[in-house]
């Protein structure tokens, strides 16, 4: 339905109001009230910039002609906020704009194709769509893209024809995305905070509703905690030592009741081992970055022993560090592997070689085999750096950002 007597800047409020009312919907209206929308006069077709969202008037007075469009466009804006993609993918954007730029539209159209009411939003013309990345993060997609962007196979800039397309001619992307490069850590904190509040208070209007949450949505909602935190706790409670009772010293505590106890002595606290994925998914910054925090915890905690082991479909090779090395972990990490992925090869490997740790650490992206087999009876801590929808089969996972 073309509204011939509407402004754009009026056909902009419709549309907010719209699908604030809507149940499908409403779960963004927090979202939607944050920061400025408005209509702009440059060239422009849409813009965020992670928490303002911007619509040039020459793209919805041209492109935008039916209002289900300008609904499209506007919930497609505010997804973008809601997801925080520009917060949490910084590094994908620095490291392949286009691509980052891509991931980041097909996962919102995803959601928007999604809706069932086909009388609250349309997809505008041209928008990037394709089902193999629905229900998808975008870290889950830019990995899609850039592999077949390596292999040749266009990096999923066709569109996804062979995948399903169904928004007619998915052949551009219709906005921009580019985050506010004077914006300091500070700022972008207090921005996520601010969008994960509006977006929880949705989820409770959602909820009252009886509306399903989209499972990226969902993904965005779970609490993010703090991996150096986990990884010290864990550490620490793993490497308490073994309590063990002396009668060469009487515990001096109960000696003034006359009563002649033993002390307890803290033996040996064994050994940490690391578990490093060379997939090709973590760079060398992130592990440098965990193994700075390792160093730490070692030189506080002091095991006996700290071993690497660096695997992909196999463990291709291990470090061992004692205490005189804990302090400079990270200068002597020599990573092997590169290949493809399979971290029941570790599980393999502890139990051949009956390695006896105290603790076991995981680092990897979380793309892994469909059915590990993690026999390892030692507690286990996962770090996971993007697939957060994954689900350890032992221990317990932190998302590593």
């Amino acid at each position: 339905m073309q509204l011939m007597f509407m402004t754009e800047e009026m056909r902009l409020k419709k549309a907010h109001v719209a699908l604030m009312r809507h149940p499908e919907t409403a779960l963004y209206a927090g979202v939607m009230m944050m920061g400025e929308s408005e209509v702009v006069d440059s060239e422009i077709t849409a813009y965020t910039d992670g928490v303002n969202k911007k619509y040039g008037r020459k793209f919805l007075s041209t492109v935008c002609r039916d209002q289900l469009e300008v609904n499209g466009l506007v919930l497609h804006e505010n997804l973008h906020v809601a997801l925080r993609q520009l917060i949490h993918n910084r590094d994908l954007f620095k490291e392949n704009r286009k691509l980052a730029n891509m991931a980041a539209d097909y996962v919102v159209n995803g959601i928007i194709m999604s809706i069932h009411d086909k009388n609250l939003v349309k997809l505008p013309k041209g928008g990037l769509y394709d089902m193999r990345f629905v229900d998808m993060s975008m870290r889950e997609v830019y990995r899609i893209l850039k592999e077949e962007s390596e292999s040749g196979g266009g990096g999923g800039g066709d569109g996804g024809d062979g995948g399903g397309s169904e928004s007619g001619g998915s052949d551009y992307e219709f906005d921009e995305h580019d985050i506010n490069g004077d914006a300091s850590e500070e700022d972008v904190q207090k921005m996520s905070d601010d969008i994960d509040r509006a977006l929880r208070e949705g989820a409770l209007l959602a909820g009252r509703l009886g509306v399903d949450i989209p499972r990226v949505v969902k993904d965005a909602l779970k609490p993010t905690v703090n991996w150096r935190e986990a990884l010290r706790d864990f550490v620490s409670a793993s490497c308490r030592g073994k309590d063990e009772y002396t009668w060469r010293k009487f515990n001096r505590r109960m000696l003034a009741n006359d009563l002649y106890l033993p002390s307890v002595e803290n033996e040996t606290i064994g050994e940490v081992l690391i578990a490093i994925d060379t997939s090709g998914s973590i760079g060398q910054q992130q592990i440098n970055e965990f193994a700075t925090e390792l160093s730490s915890i070692c030189e506080s905690v002091e095991p006996d022993m700290v071993r690497v082991l660096w695997w992909d479909t196999k463990v291709h090779g291990e470090q061992k560090f004692t205490s005189q090395d804990y302090g400079r972990i990270g200068s002597l990490l020599k990573p092997k592997g590169g290949g493809g992925t399979r971290v029941s090869s570790v599980s393999d490997y502890i139990n051949k070689n009956k390695i006896s740790a105290e603790c076991v650490i995981v680092f990897t992206d979380g793309y892994l085999e469909s059915n590990v087999t993690w026999s390892v009876s030692s507690p286990t801590l996962w770090l996971v750096t993007a697939n957060r929808s994954w689900t350890p089969p032992s221990g317990k996972s932190v998302n590593f950002q």
